[in-house]
């Protein structure tokens, strides 16, 4: 069993006074720091698709842009780990960093659409992804990822980086592989795939006038 994780939230302004929901707007802010990692990410669901992305690992900064760019969520991640044992420390816990921050900057969920469902093409691959922003963490993946490696990168890890973000985000996803052969093609057409059921599941749908998209009033991680 790895070691306890540490999180912390950004929740203070500069001067030390607490933040404000308005100030706080959709923005989560997390530093996760461990005697493997050291982890910055801020996410903005409401912005642009500005992406500025270093992990030290960069297959998976090519993959945090594809979620920034069609997301259309501002991404910012800086990690440094203990790269000379492998990534897997690292690419896990800028996950589970990322999954927090997305916790934080939903907020209570209201007025959010709440599911998201996305296929996505790259050229002979195609990748379906369907999520549920519930507050239970649950994955299922379902990847045939034909090589070890893209590049430097250990393609065992991308079940991992998902399964990570699944339990501090508390959604529910579903990855299903359609068609593929090309390893680079599959694991990039889940992060489109997945980045733009995101943007569907957190966007805000007018008609619920700003309430929780559940027949129990309430969607939380606990």
């Amino acid at each position: 069993m790895d070691p306890p994780r540490i999180i912390t939230q950004a929740s203070e302004n500069e001067n030390g006074s607490p933040l404000t929901s308005s100030q706080m707007g959709r923005v989560g802010e997390v530093k996760r720091v461990t005697k493997e990692t050291n982890v910055f990410i801020k996410v903005n669901l409401d912005g642009n698709g500005v992406a500025e992305n270093a992990t030290g690992i960069p297959f998976l900064d090519h993959m945090l842009d594809q979620l920034a760019s069609h997301g259309l969520f501002d991404v910012h991640v800086k990690a440094t780990g203990d790269y000379h044992i492998d990534d897997h420390h690292t690419n896990e816990d800028v996950a589970l960093a990322l999954g927090t921050a997305l916790l934080q900057a939903l907020g209570d969920r209201k007025g959010i659409n709440r599911f998201g469902d996305f296929s996505a093409p790259l050229d002979e691959a195609l990748i379906h992804v369907a999520l549920d922003l519930s507050g239970r963490p649950h994955l299922s993946f379902d990847l045939q990822i034909p090589t070890e490696r893209v590049g430097t990168y250990d393609t065992q890890l991308v079940e991992h980086f998902f399964q990570s973000l699944v339990n501090t985000s508390g959604m529910t996803l579903h990855i299903r592989q359609l068609a593929g052969k090309n390893s680079h093609h599959i694991i990039e057409a889940t992060f489109k795939a997945f980045a733009r059921a995101l943007r569907q599941a957190t966007e805000c749908d007018s008609r619920r006038h700003g309430s929780v998209p559940s027949s129990k009033g309430v969607l939380s991680r606990t």
